[in-house]
């Protein structure tokens, strides 16, 4: 089976800053949680708070909108960003593997019937986490829980910190703005 990362790998973009600007765009009012998100950002760079927390300041915004209609109205708008180069070689037992969160990516894997989706669980109601940000070792301990031994043939992503997966792969690939070449330095 061939696994994938999503946000710059199969899709062109961060999909949840993506959805963020267009929630945004329809609804200019959330607007009033920047402060919160920005101070989120302050406490995550002087290291007071993990990555999964910053989210959490993030996603803040959650609460004040319909999330499942605006990610259903995302992805009517942003499915041409899927790169060509995944459709063509997509399989029907891809895994995608994602820091991104599962309400956000569920419907655009069902559209393209990509049957088995791990990533970040988010309260959509509450902006929270539900455990841990799906991300680096974090995708190898949950692709392990989700399939007790899994063997992956080919392991596509645009992002060092996935590094632990590529190095469980047959095959690792880096994308880059849609190129793919060969993941060299496995052994780092």
């Amino acid at each position: 089976m061939n696994v994938y990362d999503f946000d710059g790998t199969i899709y062109n973009g961060d999909s949840t800053v993506d959805f963020y600007l267009f929630a945004l765009k329809r609804k200019p009012s959330l607007i009033r949680y920047l402060p919160k998100q920005l101070w989120g950002f302050v406490l995550y760079g002087l290291k007071r708070i993990n990555k999964t927390q910053l989210k959490e300041y993030f996603f803040s915004f959650l609460p004040a909108i319909d999330a499942e209609t605006l990610v259903e109205a995302f992805w009517n708008k942003n499915q041409s960003e899927i790169f060509d180069w995944y459709i063509d070689q997509q399989k029907h037992d891809d895994i995608i593997i994602s820091a991104s969160p599962r309400f956000l990516l569920l419907p655009i894997c069902n559209r393209l019937k990509i049957g088995c989706l791990i990533a970040s669980e988010v309260d959509v109601k509450t902006g929270k986490f539900i455990g841990e940000n799906c991300r680096g070792q974090e995708k190898v301990r949950r692709l392990q829980e989700e399939y007790n031994t899994v063997c992956i043939d080919c392991f596509y992503s645009d992002s060092l910190a996935d590094l632990p997966l590529a190095k469980i792969a047959d095959k690792a690939f880096l994308v880059k703005k849609g190129v793919v070449t060969e993941w060299q330095n496995l052994d780092t």
